[in-house]
């Protein structure tokens, strides 16, 4: 038997990540959204009709479009925390979309049938997708996130990473070794970076609020609602430092608190949580005196953060400090590279300090380059490089150390015998 792997999204790019495997096993089925609110989200190639679907974890790029193909009702795998990510990422696109004016590409209708279809699996727990076997094992990205390992009837086994971490963060253990397999489909968002050593990058990140604090400035710490939010508290409490924490973060850290086998230490989280204080929508202004404020959204597009920027943003004492990477385009991006952002039409110069923290959940050049070497140590053959925009560098690199490797473009099909 062979087998065919079609690229649907996701390729040369960060976004939009999708895989179909033999017409009928849909690996992810994410959205890309827009840089801004002038560009509308793009999406995986469509015109699909899988029987299975399985989600890696619950990031809009890798689950946000898959209530859209719950009309022709596929059976979808994923973590606990997946299944419930996936259908919050989901609400609040369908709240943006209104708000927006958009066209949203699924209802309220088609996130109730994810939430009644979708099926628990716990890492390592193997269950049947057609002609296939599968296996989840955790992949140290996000709570809940996992590499799927396909394997075939005459033994073809299918790697497919997702994101994964090989370091360990305060939140999260990093990923467990990974399985043998004949074809690995590898995520290269970092490919040509490493990142600092996680302990020094932590004290400049405190000694900087701190500065900030002593000056009588607003420290405000823009945070990704999944994932960012809560390891940045457990940080912050680390150090002694108390803050504010502010948007939709704090209920995705609630539901985190509800899975305690799926994170490194259920109680520092807990803990974390307690030293913080959570902000109500009415107190905000209250609290931009002096203070240290963890909020959404992590690259400036939305959230409590724009607020409390609109507030301060020409106040020379006060500080933003990016806690992850800033596409172009973004607020974020724009507040580094030219010390402005947009909000509403209005446009906010400022005089704050920014600076950027990389508390990357992704692993960094050695460890992906050591994730492909050891694969192909353990007998692999073909490796697929995606999410990234340097995946055919990444290719290269392997080609030079006689690895087979491909950098495909979305839309391309391989056939594996």
């Amino acid at each position: 038997m062979n087998c065919s792997l079609r690229f649907l999204g996701g390729c040369g790019e960060v976004g939009r990540s999708a895989v179909l495997i033999d017409d009928d096993i849909l690996l992810d089925y994410g959205m890309k959204p827009g840089a801004s609110s002038d560009y509308p989200p793009s999406y995986p190639l469509n015109g699909i009709r899988p029987r299975t679907i399985i989600i890696s974890h619950g990031h809009l790029d890798h689950c946000g479009v898959v209530p859209n193909i719950m009309d022709i009702h596929p059976q979808v795998y994923s973590t606990p925390i997946t299944k419930h990510l996936t259908a919050f990422l989901a609400k609040d696109t369908l709240s943006i979309a209104r708000r927006s004016g958009q066209m949203p590409l699924f209802d309220s209708q088609d996130i109730q049938e994810f939430m009644q279809s979708a099926r628990i699996i716990d890492y390592r727990d193997r269950f049947e997708c057609g002609e296939y076997t599968a296996q989840l094992y955790d992949a140290g990205h996000i709570p809940g996130s996992a590499s799927i390992l396909l394997e075939s009837e005459n033994g073809i086994r299918i790697l497919y990473t997702g994101d994964v971490n090989h370091t360990d963060t305060r939140l999260l253990n990093r990923a467990c070794p990974q399985p043998k397999a004949d074809v690995m489909i590898t995520e290269s968002t970092y490919f040509g970076t490493d990142h600092a050593p996680r302990k020094e990058l932590e004290q400049e990140f405190v000694d900087s609020i701190r500065d900030t604090l002593n000056r009588g400035g607003n420290a405000i710490v823009p945070c990704f609602a999944i994932g960012r939010t809560q390891e940045v508290l457990m940080i912050l409490h680390k150090h002694g430092l108390h803050p504010y924490v502010d948007g939709m973060g704090v209920d995705v850290l609630r539901r985190f608190i509800q899975y305690p086998e799926y994170l490194r230490n259920s109680n520092a989280l807990q803990q974390a949580f307690d030293n913080a204080t959570v902000v109500k929508p009415e107190r905000r202004a209250q609290i931009l005196k002096n203070s240290l404020i963890v909020t959404t959204a992590g690259m400036l597009n939305g959230g409590p953060a724009l607020f409390y920027l609109g507030k301060i943003h020409d106040d020379p004492e006060s500080k933003i400090l990016l806690t992850g990477y800033q596409v172009e385009g973004t607020n974020g991006y724009h507040a580094l590279a030219h010390k402005r952002l947009t909000d509403r039409n209005r446009v906010l110069s400022l005089r704050m300090t920014v600076e950027q923290y990389d508390f990357s959940a992704h692993s960094g050049d050695t460890d992906l380059k050591r994730s492909v070497q050891k694969f192909c140590d353990q007998g692999g053959e073909f490796v697929f490089m995606m999410h990234g925009d340097r995946t055919e560098e990444f290719a290269a690199w392997a080609d030079e150390c006689k690895i087979d490797a491909t950098a495909p473009a979305n839309g391309d099909e391989f056939t594996i015998d």
